[in-house]
């Protein structure tokens, strides 16, 4: 009887667990995810040393280097994000990531999020090395909203409503999980959501 009521118990917890992770996770009428809840990492795996702190219905990383890598992995989708960054942050949303616990430009598309950036044609809106902005935007102090689209090789990105900041094609990286990075200056997230297409 004892043993039965554990295994029941056991069941319950379990069932629960379940239950909170698709509310927490859970789609929105417009067919969106909200990948961020401000309140926890749930559905999140930390990456380097970067501090992430957590709350107010925002994520914040503000001490270089690291990740927040999603558990889950993503093929075709459109990402909605509002994000802040200072003019001289440095981060990025990264997408279709090879490897969840080595993540870089050379394995992942990577969104950038950096107005400084040496060579401004991939700065704040740009898909690294696939492509370019011109003119470049700027979206230090304030909050912005980004979308991108990653629909087979094709990839665009807009900010703020601007239609195609970067559009590009590139076959490398078919499927994979997304990462926010924090590599210098503070960025806060208050919304990230996913649509799979």
């Amino acid at each position: 009887m004892k043993l039965a009521l554990k295994h029941i118990a056991s069941a319950l917890l379990c069932l629960q667990a379940l239950v909170f992770s698709n509310l927490t996770h859970a789609q929105n009428s417009d067919g969106f995810v909200d990948l961020i809840d401000g309140v926890s990492l749930n559905g999140w795996n930390i990456v380097g040393n970067a501090s992430w702190v957590i709350g107010n219905g925002l994520v914040e990383g503000n001490k270089p280097n690291g990740f927040l890598v999603s558990i889950k992995s993503y093929q075709n989708f459109i990402i909605r994000a509002e994000f802040w960054a200072e003019s001289n942050t440095n981060s990025g949303i990264f997408i279709r990531c090879q490897d969840p616990n080595k993540i870089s430009a050379a394995n992942c598309y990577e969104v950038n999020i950096w107005d400084t950036r040496p060579e401004q044609a991939y700065a704040t809106g740009a898909i690294v090395d696939v492509a370019k902005v011109d003119p470049v935007p700027k979206a230090g102090g304030r909050w912005n909203t980004m979308e991108i689209v990653a629909n087979g090789s094709h990839f665009k990105v807009s900010l703020n409503g601007e239609v195609s900041v970067a559009d590009g094609q590139d076959s490398k990286f078919a499927k994979g999980p997304i990462a926010l990075q924090s590599a210098g200056g503070v960025v806060k997230f208050k919304k990230v959501q996913v649509k799979e297409l």
